[in-house]
């Protein structure tokens, strides 16, 4: 009898788990697997896909040219990830440390911006970065339009790497706030308290108290942040222009304008390989937590 029922509790568990099985096979697993052949087949004369196999693709992205772009694409999104972290610490700690009673507003205004297209949101940043836009106009009516004031804005402003780095940062910035603020919000006040009875000062404790705490947070919302600005192209496409190519602008064009597919999966391929060792360097030594799952 315990036998059948437990023959019968695990039929149970298969079929509850089926549906996500079935989810992950047909929209995850099988096009991975398209990806994969076709990464290592050959474009024909007309754009179509020739299966003939051969390790040509992956040898054309060891060029100079698609090595910049790679790592440029690296490099952008540490700096995304940098910029989001310094800018998301403090304010994830201010909301952590706020009254119980406004702890909800303050997280209501992180998620505000997810309330409007993220397309009308990347717009709204070129009119305030390009030339005769917001910030230019301003500086010009301020006398600040040269010296060291125009060089500044020369380096944000549209169609530079500047300003690309100014909308992923804008854009991803939630994404670290709210790892950070799980688990800042955790830390017991007490541990801060008994630091500052022994003697220690308020740099101090954060650098032994309060920072090891919020690791797991840091991590995590590192993650959320680097992974998908590797894979970002819309907003180098629209505030980069020609200047600014990263490695999604790069799998954009070779699928959609140059009817390269082959070539295109092999840079998809590399890319996903990145987001890999990322994320399993992250399982290795730190571990799923809770605050990847906010």
């Amino acid at each position: 009898m315990l036998k059948f029922m437990r023959e019968r509790e695990g039929t149970q568990g298969v079929l509850l788990v089926m549906p996500t099985m079935f989810w992950l096979v047909v929209f995850l697993l099988i096009p991975l697997v398209l990806i994969v052949v076709i990464s290592f087949a050959t474009r024909g004369e007309y754009g179509n896909v020739v299966y003939v196999f051969s390790l040509k693709t992956y040898r054309a992205l060891l060029d100079k040219q698609y090595s910049a772009i790679l790592w440029d694409s690296i490099w952008i999104a540490f700096l995304t990830t940098i910029f989001g972290l310094l800018i998301g610490y403090p304010l994830a700690y201010f909301i952590a440390r706020s009254h119980p009673r406004h702890k909800s507003l303050f997280l209501f205004l992180v998620l505000v911006p997810f309330w409007t297209n993220f397309l009308i949101r990347i717009y709204a940043w070129m009119i305030i970065l390009r030339g005769q836009g917001v910030i230019g106009t301003l500086l010009t009516s301020l006398g600040l339009m040269h010296g060291l004031g125009e060089r500044i804005f020369n380096l944000i402003q549209l169609y530079t790497p500047g300003a690309v780095l100014i909308g992923m940062v804008y854009e991803f910035l939630p994404f670290m706030i709210l790892p950070l603020y799980s688990s800042l919000e955790k830390l017991d006040p007490s541990l801060l308290e008994a630091a500052a009875d022994l003697g220690a000062r308020p740099w101090r404790t954060f650098l032994r108290v309060t920072l090891p705490l919020s690791l797991p947070g840091i991590v995590a919302g590192s993650i959320l942040v680097f992974v998908p600005a590797m894979g970002m192209f819309v907003v180098p496409d629209l505030m980069g222009g020609a200047r600014t190519v990263l490695v999604g602008n790069l799998i954009r064009n070779q699928y959609l304008v140059a009817r390269d597919w082959p070539f295109g999966s092999a840079a998809s391929m590399v890319l996903t390989a990145l987001t890999l060792v990322v994320t399993l360097v992250y399982t290795r030594f730190f571990g799923f937590g809770e605050e990847l799952t906010i």
